[in-house]
């Protein structure tokens, strides 16, 4: 199951409040969630963004994902998950790209390892090569 961490938008017209909620990516905008991290009230002058760190990580290491806006405002309240979040993210795509090099330096050995025993097969046959023509040969001389 995919999580998301996004918005879940509450309250009453042109007076809107959103819950920071965690939630399957198949569900609703304003469907059912799993459960509440936190609240946002837009038209609060300060303090409009209330959090629950220890759930927040919780999720974040189970591997939801944050929507664009809720990292944002989560940003504002607390950098320093987003920074720990962006880190973990920077190690996996580093990690990533050194399993993938080291697939293709693989490969790439492989095929010389082959191509060398291919090149031996060759240099040690050319006398036998150059004795039997090829079929199409054979056929091109005979129709002319």
């Amino acid at each position: 199951m995919a999580l998301k961490i996004r918005f879940r938008q509450q309250g009453r017209a042109n007076r809107q409040t959103f819950r920071l909620v965690v939630t399957d990516v198949r569900r609703p905008r304003d469907g059912k969630y799993l459960e509440t991290l936190g609240s946002y009230n837009p038209f609060e002058a300060e303090n409009n963004l209330k959090l629950n760190l220890e759930r927040l990580q919780y999720w974040l290491s189970q591997g939801a994902q944050i929507a664009d806006n809720a990292e944002k405002l989560i940003a504002k309240t607390a950098p320093d998950v987003i920074k720990g979040l962006k880190a973990q993210q920077h190690a996996k795509r580093i990690k990533m790209t050194a399993k993938r090099r080291a697939a293709r330096v693989k490969k790439k050995s492989g095929v010389s390892k082959q191509a060398r025993k291919e090149s031996v097969d060759v240099s040690i046959e050319p006398s036998v090569q150059k004795a039997t023509p090829s079929k199409k040969r054979a056929k091109k001389k005979d129709e002319s």
